[in-house]
């Protein structure tokens, strides 16, 4: 039966409606960004994975928060006060309390296999990866090495080290899979891409103290260029610890490779991330230097203007 037209519910539950219409569209969010509920957008399947999970959760929880402030409403509304009569106990009720408890347990069910599914897509590493990246942090930068790949001149892994005045670029190709495998040199690290919407912690000697130490993407969705992070408080200039993921077309990024291996002849070296991606020259994201962040001044002597050089 519904709300009487006039009474003073239906009243209350249009004022309701008509507020919550006005949010929604006051806030000017599609409406991908609305089941989002503040999600970032994910460029890997593993996070749109976890999106998803996120969205799904939040409209259960919507859905039992309306049913209980709809039970709470409609108790204030037509159960007030009307006599000092006490009203009818159902404090034995027998069928109601095995729906309060049979409920919740299954809502806590679904909600467990969903999660448990979803971590473990998300922390999979059966498939064999197109792409495996050595990630080595230290106080305070990243190596990246390419097992994979050797220079021609030394025979050594591909790779790119990060310095005081130059953030690190880890290159990798859009549209294929990606391992990670995580060390440190001192001390404990995280690693952080906001985009992959994944961190994980970076050990010195990880098989030593049995932990896993390494995670797989199935592939990055676009190409484009994503700041990634240190997650972990790890000394002095941990704020500053950054680096970039330059995700380029598999095309491109076999040719940066091929580049990365060879032998410069103007410097007699083998070609570095940005002499490889200035020759490369594929537009905004061959840029050889990072884009979405910027290296520390590490000259102590400057001061402020406003403390007079003192």
């Amino acid at each position: 039966m519904g709300l009487k037209e006039g009474t003073r519910a239906a009243r209350l539950a249009k004022v309701g409606g008509l507020v919550g219409l006005v949010g929604v569209g006051a806030t000017g969010c599609s409406t991908e960004e609305v089941l989002r509920f503040g999600w970032p957008v994910a460029v890997t399947p593993q996070a749109e994975a976890m999106r998803e999970l996120w969205t799904w959760s939040v409209v259960a929880a919507l859905a039992v928060g309306v049913i209980v402030w709809g039970l709470i409403l409609w108790s204030v509304a037509f159960h007030r006060k009307k006599s000092e009569e006490l009203p009818r106990q159902v404090a034995y009720n027998l069928p109601l309390e095995l729906v309060l408890l049979v409920v919740p347990t299954i809502i806590v069910a679904v909600l467990f296999y969903f999660t448990a599914v979803t971590q473990n897509y998300v922390t999979d590493k059966s498939k064999t990866p197109d792409v495996t990246v050595d990630v080595i942090a230290f106080q305070w930068n990243w190596e990246f090495q390419y097992p994979q790949y050797k220079t021609e001149s030394a025979d050594l892994p591909v790779s790119t080290v990060g310095t005081s005045g130059e953030i690190p670029l880890l290159v990798v190709p859009q549209g294929k899979s990606i391992r990670f495998n995580l060390r440190s040199t001192d001390v404990i690290h995280s690693f952080y891409v906001p985009e992959f919407h994944f961190k994980r912690d970076v050990f010195p000697e990880p098989e030593k103290n049995n932990q896993d130490n390494a995670f797989q993407i199935d592939q990055i969705d676009r190409t484009g260029s994503f700041v990634g992070r240190c997650a972990e408080l790890c000394g002095v200039y941990h704020a500053v610890m950054n680096f970039e993921v330059r995700a380029l077309e598999s095309a491109d990024f076999d040719r940066y490779i091929e580049l990365r291996q060879q032998t410069n002849d103007d410097t007699g070296q083998p070609y570095t991330a940005a002499e490889a991606l200035t020759e490369l020259n594929c537009g905004e994201l061959c840029t050889p230097h990072a884009v979405t962040t910027k290296p520390f001044d590490t000259d102590r002597t400057v001061r402020e203007a406003s403390d007079g050089g003192k």
